[in-house]
């Protein structure tokens, strides 16, 4: 596990259900390491946004993760409700994963993770604005 240089994000993180707390401790690994696997990917920072740990890069859309009291049993990755991340996550995957409108792919806590479409979904969001103009973000 990748250490967490900004101390108001670990923060965050400690404040999250146990439980919840792996989930996006797991979430959050899966993007530093799929942000390491692109190529050109200079830097990423990891921040917060809304209150939620947020990763951005200059090449890309930022990508949030995050867990609601209103919904206890349920944890998510969004994403810019302007660009056309999940409409295309939607065509290509289908119902492989659920989704909160354009904004969000939610998982149960049970939700078994299909983690090569993740990263793929990742990749599209830390690499947004090198492929915006693309049908279907160029997958």
């Amino acid at each position: 596990m990748s250490e967490i240089e900004n101390t108001k994000v670990e923060v965050v993180f400690e404040q999250y259900p146990k439980h919840i707390q792996s989930k996006l401790l797991f979430l959050r690994q899966l993007i530093m390491d799929t942000a390491k696997e692109i190529e050109d990917l200079d830097h990423m920072d990891e921040t917060l946004k809304w209150g939620e740990p947020s990763y951005i890069t200059k090449k890309g859309s930022t990508i949030r993760i995050g867990w609601k009291q209103s919904s206890p049993d349920q944890y998510a990755m969004y994403f810019n409700c302007n660009t056309k991340l999940v409409d295309t996550f939607k065509e290509v995957y289908k119902d492989l994963f659920h989704y909160e409108g354009n904004r969000a792919i939610v998982f149960a806590v049970n939700d078994e993770i299909p983690i090569n479409e993740l990263k793929q979904c990742i990749v599209l969001a830390l690499t947004y604005h090198t492929r915006k103009h693309l049908p279907l973000l160029g997958i």
